[in-house]
């Protein structure tokens, strides 16, 4: 008798929910439409008050197809670029001619369709070397993504030169790409692993960084901007201070390469990693840049074809730089793809992205401060058009659901930087990343709806 009356009970508590949640979602579904019928006026009658931001802005738009499309009947709104950016019309059609008309593997034959596809590979480094200005095209080594480039430099530096008791700084902003790798180095090794801390205006306390450097300081590697709260670290600094003690220093510029030019001879790093898909490339491709005296030093991260000049069962010797670092058949077509893609970036002009985007951070924060309960994380002087917000009473994984009910695309969670997110006291956060395809207009189609959301969550 017992157990059926607590079976009764659990049943009738679980329908009680089940029949709310459905109510929840038909009222939020109900005032979403209403929402909808407004926001696509809203981006039609003043597409003229942007246009002075970005030149041919709406033109731009129509450059990527994806940004045409809807997402529950609704007009997408997709404020998701720090996770991926979309992919222009000229990079699609670039890939799809590559496979239509030169698909062939590079290096390894002296057939046609093998030489035009060398040569479009090879020119893709060209391409990407002149949008970093690196100084050599040896220097330029295709990878997976910035994962692959930091874990080859902690992986074949790191074994090579860190010792017992040497020390490796990160900052407290890192993404995870850029701490396990070394935590795992420094484990294997021996060394230790040293943080520079946050304040909490989201930005990196250097006056600890310049206590941590030492005589015991083997490498730094250090974000360029953060994927977590958007802050742009003072890389200049960083590494002008790390070579008074002549340690090397990578720099992940993920997060910078959409948004910023990137001078590397200017900047001096000794490496530095992006990955293609977060600036308007496609995904699974990405450089390491490395200094040449650096990568002659170190070891071969994998082994196998184009990496090796001779091969014997008694002994093998190694290729010439950049192809010692690049092992077996790469991903040719993700290159062509990522150097189409920095073409269009700098056809459009970095000067012009930073202005537009700056109007659109000043335009987001602002009325994100205006709704009550919210809290932004971070407030640097000096960030991209990021902003991670919570909003009290509100779960994030609750309003980034009920947003997607409106086509508004945006990404909840840690952002894998969960050190970063713990350091202000949250597990998670609503993220807000924008390009420049981005527009006022959609910032109040994703205000209005987030206004809604709060409504029905509270």
């Amino acid at each position: 008798m017992f157990y059926r009356r607590a079976l009764f009970y659990l049943i009738a508590w679980a329908s009680f929910h089940i029949i709310a949640l459905i109510l929840l979602s038909l009222l939020f579904r109900m005032s979403i439409n209403k929402l909808g019928k407004t926001s696509k006026s809203v981006i039609t009658n003043s597409e003229h008050t942007i246009k002075d931001t970005l030149p041919n802005l709406m033109a731009t738009r129509d450059d990527f197809p994806i940004l045409h499309s809807t997402v529950h009947g609704k007009p997408l709104v997709y404020f998701d670029n720090g996770a991926t950016s979309q992919k222009p019309h000229t990079v699609i059609d670039r890939i799809t001619k590559y496979y239509e008309t030169e698909n062939g593997n590079v290096h390894r034959a002296v057939h046609h369709l093998s030489e035009l596809a060398g040569h479009a590979y090879e020119g893709a480094r060209d391409t990407i070397k002149t949008y970093l200005n690196a100084s050599k095209r040896e220097e330029i080594i295709f990878v997976r993504g910035a994962t692959e480039g930091i874990n080859l430099v902690a992986s074949s530096w790191g074994r090579k030169n860190l010792r017992p008791d040497d020390e490796v700084i990160i900052s407290g902003m890192e993404h995870h790409s850029n701490i396990v790798p070394w935590q795992l180095i420094c484990e294997e090794r021996g060394a230790k692993l040293r943080i520079i801390p946050v304040d909490e205006n989201g930005e990196l306390v250097l006056d600890e960084y310049k206590k941590l450097l030492n005589e015991n300081t083997r490498f730094v590697s250090v974000v360029y901007v953060s994927n977590g709260i958007g802050t742009i670290n003072p890389v200049k600094e960083i590494i002008s201070e790390a070579h008074k003690y002549n340690v090397p220093v990578l720099i992940d510029g993920c997060q910078a390469a959409p948004h910023i030019a990137i001078d590397l001879q200017d900047m001096d790093c000794d490496f530095f990693v992006f990955s293609g898909h977060k600036v308007f490339g496609p995904t699974g491709i990405g450089v390491l840049y490395g200094k040449e005296a650096y990568l002659n030093e170190m070891p071969p991260y994998q082994s196998g074809g184009d990496m090796i000049k001779t091969v014997s069962f008694e002994k093998t010797t190694f290729n010439d730089l950049p192809y010692k670092f690049e092992a077996g058949t790469p991903d040719i077509s993700g290159a062509i793809g990522l150097a189409t893609a920095l073409n269009y970036v700098s056809g459009i002009g970095h000067a012009n992205i930073a202005h537009h985007e700056k109007n659109l951070l000043v335009y987001l924060t602002d009325k994100l401060k205006a709704i009550p309960g919210m809290r932004i994380l971070g407030e640097a002087k000096n960030k991209i058009c990021l902003v991670s917000f919570v909003i009290e009473g509100a779960h994030p994984l609750d309003i980034g659901t009920m947003l997607d009910f409106e086509g508004v695309a945006i990404r909840t969670g840690n952002h894998c930087t969960q050190p970063l997110m713990e350091s202000f006291g949250v597990s998670a956060s609503c993220r807000v990343s924008l390009a420049f395809y981005n527009t006022i207009e959609e910032i109040d189609v994703f205000i209005e709806a987030l206004n809604k959301v709060l409504r029905l969550l509270k």
